[in-house]
């Protein structure tokens, strides 16, 4: 009792610890800095050679399976299954559509599901079965069905097995399968509303599955499934072993939200099931979790994306690579791990166990089990020491032994990368698939060479050296940017391709570009394993395509290119430019681990100067002048273990533009009189490059020439003295003609037309009243005319006064009372008076404006509206 409450102390603490860590991850990933090497080069969709395959109305190309021997590659679609030749997935050998029934689509919309998507055929399951047969499973409108696919007729055999447990109902489900000697192993859901998983073995003699409970399998999503041949030359006896690999939600801790574990299972190929306790079900199913952590543990990579185990002869061991991405993944953060197959048969066969917490209000639910274990271990394959206790069988082993294997599937020890940290950790980017190639370098040295798809529809290709990670290149495989599904590498020496699947069609492409490097350089600094330099052919080749290595063949991984010492081919480029113009001097290279470095004059030009501005392919110049003409040289400067590697990108050439003129004798002053025949000779005329030279009369710079102001007369004079166009050189009476007889006139009738225009508009906009303000005034001065004096306002406010006064209100000369003033609702513009009508009852005041010798009309109007009144 005392342990277990040690127990729990201990897994409570590291779950409060888990849970602050998940809380701030968001907070952790927003103020990292970027994280991850950056691939060298990218390679757009455009400039390297990729192969295609895409047939109309035909998606989801998400299943792919490799022949190497018949060099054919199979391709799992929507409702079709193609046969490609493998070396040119463009040729077709075969395809078989195998589509819904109308009646089966039917029910499955009926059901609430989309009949134009979900009610179709999504084929799943691609295996090989044997040589003459492939066992297929597709979706069949939410009824899974499985089927054997002759390979030489290319048809179905027409004997439908039922597809539970094989292949998903939904398209959309998580999935995964190898065939094994003839019997599929597959992690995917038992029902149709995917809320039963299993891991199940499909025999006719021994059909195997997980039960339904919880600790086994807790939402698990399947990514991967692949054997382990157990050692030939090993002396325990060891059975074969079949690996899943997925993500689950936590049965450990219960959280608030869901936390989810990556986990790595084992079944034993030869596993047959209890007699009694689990019938029919697997009695060496254990589970592990991954871990995948930075060293300083701020970073938890909790989701497994995809799993890759590389197996090659020259490994004393299979290696797991996996991608992982955390649960919180707002940056777009990705990680691989590496695994030693040796630390994961440790966990499930050394490992502690686990066993459900009985302790209440606990967020801990399974703590270590420190009890004893019973014997055979429980999960462990028959082996030798089983045998030699008499236990042959699973069916022979003790009620206890499977009784504690149903009630601890789950180990306490985790599964560790090597290093105990990830191989690779890039920031933006959300990887999906992953391959790894095993390569010889010409020093001997192997190299494993990891091809990772992202969501975007690109492949990175990266190594691992002394130093850490380097991503040798990006390469755009889908122009479209959708995400790459599904990823597969043909290991054969000679025809290693890669073949990536996504919704819209299948990629084809080689595992390097070796021929894109045009220099000895560029090629060792790739630090490609594929790639070395061929001094005699001056060409960077793909050293698996050839039969024979030379020593002298130039490769370092490292990225030292002392060893290069080719010439490289400097194609000079040449502008002119014309004083106080701009030089956009271009150069592209396609390093991003490479500096830009311009030279002028053998001399490094400092950008910070406002004269110069670099842009991402170029160098911009500003104000150009006579002291700006040169050789300007882009080099890239890329660092490598402390030695800086410099090659010449490209070189321009610039030279200034020289004015030509053309001037007038100065014995003889021009003169424009009007009617002057006697027009002066033209001296001399320099041609196009030639100093511009000066004469007393003022000089005209028209696009570039030099000539003098008494142009106008020659020209007018030409027909009548013909010995001018002897003196001047061909072309040049032509040029300035048209110069003078268009340009100007042209400009000019331009101008003038423009001008006419804008004032018609202008005056038809005041008269119509649609401009405000000061054009009002203007408006208002055209219809009254000429501005009248102060005095004659006195008339006007009279006369007002005489319209407003009725007859009877007040005594006016005639005895007459004046009529209250009738209230208009409007005010006169300040240019007829003080905008008030005047109450003067001086009769001598109106006596002075009637004795002035012109009678004065003064009609009111209103500047603000052009109405007619009432």
């Amino acid at each position: 009792m005392l342990q277990l409450s040690s127990n729990f102390h201990r897994a409570r603490t590291h779950n409060m610890a888990v849970t602050c860590l998940y809380t701030t991850l968001g907070l952790l990933f927003g103020a990292a800095v970027a994280f991850g090497p950056v691939p060298r080069i990218t390679w757009e969709h455009r400039e390297v050679q990729l192969i295609h395959f895409q047939k109309p109305e035909v998606f989801n190309y998400s299943t792919l399976l490799l022949s190497d021997n018949k060099d054919v590659l199979y391709v799992g679609a929507r409702e079709v299954i193609f046969a490609l030749n493998s070396v040119n997935i463009t040729e077709i050998h075969h395809e078989l559509y195998w589509k819904v029934t109308e009646d089966k689509k039917t029910k499955c919309a009926d059901k609430g599901k989309s009949k134009q998507t979900e009610c179709l055929n999504y084929v799943r399951v691609l295996q090989p079965f044997n040589d003459t047969f492939l066992y297929v499973c597709g979706t069949n409108a939410f009824q899974p069905i499985c089927d054997h696919l002759n390979l030489v007729s290319f048809e179905l055999r027409g004997k439908t097995e039922d597809g539970k447990g094989r292949c998903p109902f939904d398209p959309a489900q998580s999935y995964t399968s190898v065939m094994v000697d003839g019997e599929l192993y597959s992690g995917t859901s038992y029902n149709f509303l995917g809320s039963e998983p299993i891991i199940s073995r499909n025999s006719h003699q021994s059909p195997l599955r997980t039960e339904y409970a919880i600790p086994w399998l807790n939402e698990p999503s399947f990514v991967f499934a692949d054997v382990i041949r157990a050692d030939q030359n090993s002396t325990d006896g060891e059975d074969d072993k079949v690996y899943f690999f997925f993500t689950e939600m936590s049965v450990e801790y219960e959280f608030v939200g869901k936390l989810m574990i990556p986990r790595i299972s084992r079944v034993c190929k030869r596993d047959q099931g209890g007699l009694r306790t689990l019938q029919k079900k697997w009695t060496s199913f254990l589970k592990a979790r991954l871990i995948c952590t930075t060293p300083d543990k701020n970073l938890v990579f909790n989701i497994i994306k995809d799993v890759f185990i590389l197996k090659s002869p020259s490994l004393k061991e299979p290696v797991i690579y996996g991608i992982f991405t955390p649960q919180l993944n707002n940056v777009g953060l990705s990680a691989v791990c590496a695994y030693n197959m040796s630390t994961v048969e440790e966990v499930f066969s050394k490992g502690k166990y686990m066993q459900s917490a009985t302790v209440e209000q606990s967020h801990t639910k399974w703590v270590r089990y420190n009890g004893e274990i019973p014997k055979p271990r429980p999960g462990a394959c028959i082996n030798k020491e089983a045998r030699a206790a008499d236990y042959t069988s699973s069916l022979n082993l003790p009620d206890k032994t499977l009784q504690f294997v149903k009630d601890h599937p789950l180990m306490d020890d985790s599964v560790t990368p090597i290093g105990d940290r990830p191989r690779l950790i890039k920031r933006d980017v959300r990887y999906t698939q992953i391959v790894v190639d095993r390569v010889t370098a010409l020093s001997g040295s192997v190299y494993d060479v990891m091809f990772i798809s992202t969501d975007k529809g690109a492949l990175h290709k990266a190594i691992s050296y002394e130093n850490g990670m380097h991503i040798v290149e990006e390469t755009q495989l889908f122009p479209n940017f959708e995400p790459v599904q599904t990823l597969l590498l043909s290991s054969e020496k000679g025809k290693r391709y890669l073949y990536a699947g996504s919704n819209s069609g299948v990629v084809q492409s080689p595992v390097a570009f070796c021929d894109k490097y045009s220099t000895c350089v560029d090629c060792v600094l790739a630090r490609d394993p594929y790639c070395a330099w061929k001094p005699h052919e001056a060409s960077c080749i793909n050293i698996l395509k050839e039969d024979e290595i030379e020593r002298d063949w130039i490769q370092n991984i490292d990225g030292d290119a002392s060893s290069c010492t080719d010439k490289v081919r400097e194609n000079c480029l040449h502008h002119t430019f014309k004083p106080g113009n701009i030089a956009e001097l271009k150069c592209s290279q396609k390093s991003k681990l490479a500096q830009v470095v311009w030279k002028f004059k053998d001399h490094i030009l400092k950008i910070e100067s406002p004269k110069y501005r670099l842009l991402e392919k170029a160098l911009l110049v500003f104000n150009l002048s006579e002291g700006d003409s040169g050789i300007y040289q882009c080099l890239s400067e890329e660092k490598v273990k402390n030695k800086k590697f410099s090659q010449v990108v490209a070189k321009h050439v610039l030279e200034m533009k020289k004015i030509q003129s053309t001037t007038v004798g100065p014995t003889q002053p021009a003169t424009e009189t009007e009617g002057n025949s006697n027009v002066p000779k033209i001296s001399t005329v320099p041609t196009e490059g030639s100093t511009a030279q000066t004469s007393p009369t003022q000089l005209i710079s028209i696009t570039g020439r030099v000539i003098t102001k008494p142009i106008i007369p020659i020209l007018t004079s030409a027909a009548s003295n013909p010995d001018i166009f002897n003196s001047v050189p061909d072309g040049v009476i032509e040029k300035t003609m048209f110069l003078k007889s268009n340009d100007n006139f042209l400009l000019m009738f331009l101008f003038l037309f423009f001008f006419v225009l804008f004032l018609c508009l202008l005056s038809y906009n005041c008269y119509k009243g649609y401009l405000p303000g000061q054009c009002l005034k203007f408006r208002s001065l055209m219809l009254l005319g000429k501005k009248k004096t102060k005095s004659d306002f006195s008339e006007c406010e009279q006369s007002v006064k005489e319209t407003l006064v009725e007859q009877g209100s007040t005594q006016n000369q005639n005895g007459e009372q004046p009529k209250p003033a009738h209230d208009t609702g409007y005010e006169t513009e300040a240019d007829c008076g003080n905008g008030q009508i005047q109450h003067d009852d001086s009769s001598q005041a109106f006596k002075e404006v009637k004795d002035k010798p012109f009678d004065v009309k003064c009609e009111l109007k209103y500047a603000d509206s052009d109405a007619e009144g009432d």
